[in-house]
């Protein structure tokens, strides 16, 4: 039987890559969009498939030790949209404030608000009482 092991390499602002194991670093919290603004479900399924739209990801990944990686990646529509993919990310020691990571990062790379909530949302809850 054989175990495959994942692997991914995450680019960082202002550092080199980081090359990491999925196993070894789950994902705690995560927002995806796109750039489709209109509701016909069809056609953005069409655009989508087409590659007209950017598309938007915001992830936070722990590892058990406590670091946290926070990145983004625009996957730009050069054709459609002249959007310029976009990367970067930051490794944060534990205890560093992740939600502020997740609102420097997707402004850094030109994420949407809406993404940066939604993944700030999904950020485990703590227990304050």
């Amino acid at each position: 039987m054989s175990t495959q092991t994942t692997q991914r390499t995450i680019t960082l602002t202002g550092r080199a890559p980081v090359r990491i194991t999925d196993a070894a670093w789950p994902v705690i919290a995560s927002a995806r969009a796109d750039s489709y603004q209109s509701p016909d479900y069809s056609r953005h399924q069409q655009a989508l498939a087409g590659g007209e739209l950017d598309r938007y990801t915001l992830r936070v990944r722990r590892h058990a030790d406590g670091w946290t990686l926070v990145y983004g990646i625009l996957s730009g529509a050069r054709a459609w949209t002249g959007t310029e993919d976009r990367r970067g990310g930051v490794l944060l020691e534990d205890g560093d404030d992740v939600a502020a990571a997740c609102a420097r990062v997707g402004r850094d790379v030109g994420l949407p608000d809406s993404v940066i909530r939604e993944c700030v949302a999904d950020l485990p809850v703590e227990d304050i009482g």
